[in-house]
């Protein structure tokens, strides 16, 4: 139902290249990201008086493809039952039937995802490293520990978003995941290969692949280069990954305690430290708990 102050938000309406059924979202022509599911676009609550994301999937485009309509129902499901400070928010969704879109509306992260905020800011302390790795770890250990168990599966530093003016990090981008019970076993490939776990190729994983990908998020972090970058196609990289050769870029990480953590989180799928072991680790021993996190 429109809110009860609909005529106010009709003067802005020109504002805006699209208003939600509601008249509470207006939706900006400028985009914050584009993928091969959906865009983002910048938009704003007049309600809450924030900026949000309007995340709009063209439903005609996968008309003969109803696994990526169910995936998106998939996220769009699990982002409305997930409340933690290091995973992004759902606020609204429906379905535009005369536009054929699927709209959602999340929280915006002012400060874009962390693979252009680390390439903006090339000089960071391995300090604040920690800091954002921490808080990733933090949202995996939620998503690992929910009943039922959550597996991202496609985690990377393209779908971590950071609010750079108090150093928040969120995972967002949860059309991959899987819920699984509790045999914790899930099956089918799918993922970003640079990071994906040996095991995905496999089909047969448990979390520990979300482990695996927050490594190479880290040592992404550290090098400022994509994992396997001296591979020209998808085929070598598989090679490399399931061969169990490391991506040239470990060698490019010169602090011994940051290369054997990211180490640990690489190894073998039964050698791998959980989320809620790796925040125990001694590689977080030195950081104030009050500076990492933010004030909610």
């Amino acid at each position: 139902m429109p809110s009860a102050s609909h005529n106010l938000y009709d003067r802005d309406a020109e504002l805006f290249a699209e208003v939600d059924p509601t008249g509470r979202y207006g939706r900006y022509s400028d985009l914050l990201g584009s993928g091969s599911v959906k865009k983002v676009y910048r938009a704003f609550d007049q309600e809450e008086g924030i900026e949000v994301a309007w995340n709009q999937v063209r439903l005609k485009n996968f008309s003969e493809d109803p696994i990526v309509i169910d995936r998106l129902s998939s996220e769009i499901q699990l982002l409305s039952t997930l409340k933690n400070k290091n995973i992004v928010v759902l606020y609204n969704v429906w379905e535009d039937d005369e536009n054929d879109t699927l709209n959602f509306i999340t929280e915006v992260c002012t400060s874009g995802n962390l693979r252009d905020y680390r390439t903006k800011h090339r000089h960071v302390s391995i300090n604040a490293l920690k800091k954002w790795s921490k808080q990733v770890l933090e949202g995996l250990e939620y998503l690992h520990t929910h009943e039922p168990c959550i597996i991202h599966r496609d985690l990377n530093c393209s779908n971590i978003f950071i609010n750079g003016n108090i150093g928040q990090v969120k995972i967002g981008d949860l059309g991959m995941a899987a819920i699984v019970g509790k045999s914790h076993a899930a099956h089918s490939i799918l993922g970003t290969p640079e990071y994906m776990a040996p095991e995905l190729y496999d089909e047969d994983y448990t979390e520990m692949v979300d482990i695996y990908s927050f490594g190479m998020c880290l040592l992404e972090m550290m090098t400022m280069e994509i994992p396997y970058s001296e591979c020209d196609n998808i085929a070598k990289i598989y090679k490399k990954v399931t061969t169990g050769v490391k991506p040239q870029a470990i060698d490019k990480v010169t602090d011994p305690e940051v290369k054997a953590f990211i180490e640990k989180c690489i190894a073998q799928p039964r050698a791998r430290p959980s989320a809620s072991d790796l925040l125990k680790d001694s590689f977080f021993s030195e950081l104030d708990s009050n500076e990492i996190d933010p004030i909610d």
